[in-house]
């Protein structure tokens, strides 16, 4: 029970530490008031069950993505899902083009949820369980903007050559200020799509909504229609997760 105990203990630690959720050993042991060499035995008996993780580089430790593993398979009992959908749903019906919903894992995206437009006669889509560099795409850009600085730059210096991270943190910049991201034809040639992140009631990045589309005869009209209904779904889902505004 004791080792229960102490794993719980730095669970809570990282997942209560400010907005990053990094720390080293030795800020480990002061929060959880253990010695550096008992922390050590339990930082790798946790790391062996994917509890938690260690950055390479930095020899810092986090939350390993077992948990959102666990998350996924638990979204029908949380009522995750069901609470997020009709607005997905709503939002499907009034732009007539495929929604997604996505979340971040690591240095990629997860698609956990896709809904298709029946009305829509050249569909744009991802598979359930696509995972997406974060660099690439309306909905990952739009998460990154929002996530906290140090989160962000590891994962920009990690996937980007450094001559094009400048002008990437650019348009991170402005995804922020408007408050949307927008992609075009980064995956797919033709294809385009727009994106809000999803806040959680912390205000941290708890995934992002999306909508995929055509670029064949795109109106400016079109467009902004398409960015004002993806942002009045952000914001509503945001809602419903507890989020209050800054």
């Amino acid at each position: 029970m004791q080792s229960i105990d102490r794993a719980m203990n730095v669970i809570k630690v990282l997942v209560s530490n400010s907005s990053e959720n990094w720390l080293s050993i030795t800020e480990l042991s002061q929060e959880c008031d253990l010695p550096v060499s008992s922390m050590h035995r339990l930082l790798k008996a946790m790391s062996l069950h994917g509890l938690i993780q260690q950055d390479g580089q930095t020899k810092q430790y986090g939350l390993g993505n077992i948990w959102l593993e666990y998350g996924l398979r638990m979204y029908d009992k949380m009522d995750y899902i069901s609470q997020i959908r009709p607005e997905l749903e709503r939002l499907m019906n009034k732009v007539e083009e495929s929604v997604y919903l996505s979340q971040p894992i690591g240095m990629e995206s997860l698609v956990i949820e896709r809904i298709d437009s029946e009305k829509s006669q050249i569909r744009v889509y991802d598979q359930l369980g696509s995972r997406v560099p974060m660099h690439i795409g309306a909905a990952n850009k739009a998460m990154l903007a929002y996530m906290p600085y140090n989160q962000t730059k590891k994962i920009v210096d990690t996937l980007l050559p450094t001559k094009e991270r400048a002008a990437f943190w650019d348009i991170l910049q402005e995804t922020k200020t408007k408050g949307h991201g927008i992609s075009h034809s980064e995956r797919t040639e033709g294809t385009c799509s727009v994106a809000v992140p999803i806040l959680n009631h912390f205000g941290e990045v708890h995934g992002a909504v999306s909508i995929g589309f055509v670029s064949f005869n795109l109106t400016d009209e079109r467009l902004d229609f398409l960015i004002k209904n993806v942002m009045e779904t952000g914001n509503r889902v945001s809602a419903k997760l507890g989020y209050r505004g800054p």
